[in-house]
């Protein structure tokens, strides 16, 4: 028994010894800059060292007073945390959705190839370049655009639009370049669990009279559910971290209308000075990141627990 215990004390210390590095570069990296985050956005003043201990007043200045972040004083809200809920509802819901139908129409094109990698090229090149093209066709300028000519020639008496510089459609602009861009990894999660789609399956569906439409609604969807979750999930994510879109095609205007919560940090640090405030603005962002990565995390493990 004593042998048993002393080996199992060895298994123990030789797995901690082969974890250590991961758990020394989580520490470096994720938990130590946290704690410092949090400390930070106790403090007000500009620079990147802040001495004037506030408290929770960031916070506080933040989701009551300040109208670029959340404004309720009139209807329909508005502000940064307002913006994120379209992202979340057009920008997530958008990419899963056409992500979903170009990997199955594609499916039966002889195309499929061409058709994928055309829907795949936004990704290939950065977000950056992609929001600098997305600025000829949603033009600020209303006597200007690509979009704006192609609806004045097909509309007849179309009155241009300034689709980056009306504060009731830029937001719609920009979520439309992101799902322009990030439909394309949606849309290879989505072919690639679609085909390892069990065939028998799908044909017995057939055989037992189900129409195209309905074996798609009632067998693929609910087959495809973990690799939907997954990407819609990963999408959410990617709609609370949303800085370089925002910041190039807009800086967050006009007048703070299409700001978002991670292009707030990004300004408040870098372009107001404001360390702390901008701190305060990265820690809700993480409070609300966390929930859906733990449940992703959790999600994964149960999924390969199934298996």
């Amino acid at each position: 028994m004593a042998g048993a215990s002393t080996r199992e004390r060895g298994a123990a210390f030789r797995a901690w010894l082969f974890v250590l590095p991961a758990l020394v570069l989580v520490a470096a990296y994720l938990i130590y800059p946290t704690i410092q985050t949090f400390r930070v956005s106790l403090f007000g003043g500009t620079g990147f060292n802040p001495t004037r201990f506030v408290g929770l007043q960031n916070y506080l200045l933040l989701l009551t007073r300040d109208p670029l972040f959340l404004s309720v004083t009139r209807w329909p809200p508005r502000g940064a945390l307002v913006n994120n809920i379209l992202w979340l509802v057009l920008f997530a819901g958008g990419t899963v959705v056409f992500g979903l139908l170009i990997a199955v129409l594609a499916n039966a094109l002889r195309l499929e190839r061409v058709v994928k990698s055309a829907v795949f090229l936004p990704m290939v090149i950065s977000s950056t370049a992609a929001a600098v093209i997305a600025r000829f066709l949603f033009s600020p300028d209303a006597s200007i655009g690509v979009l704006n000519a192609i609806l004045n020639a097909v509309i007849p008496g179309f009155t241009p639009v300034s689709w980056l510089g009306t504060p009731e459609v830029v937001n719609f602009a920009v979520i439309a370049t992101g799902v322009w861009i990030w439909t394309g990894l949606s849309m290879t999660i989505l072919s690639a669990a679609y085909k390892s789609l069990d065939p028998a399956v799908l044909e017995a569906a057939r055989v037992d009279g189900a129409n195209p439409w309905k074996a798609f609604w009632r067998i693929s969807i609910p087959m495809l559910a973990q690799p939907i979750a997954f990407v819609l999930i990963t999408m959410i994510i990617n709609s609370l971290k949303m800085i370089d879109l925002v910041l190039v095609m807009t800086s967050g205007g006009p007048a703070g209308a299409s700001r978002v919560i991670g292009f707030s940090f990004y300004w408040e640090v870098f372009n107001n000075n404001q360390v702390g405030y901008g701190s305060a603005v990265a820690i809700l962002m993480l409070v609300l990141l966390a929930p859906l990565m733990v449940w992703q995390v959790q999600r994964i493990r149960r999924q390969e627990a199934g298996k």
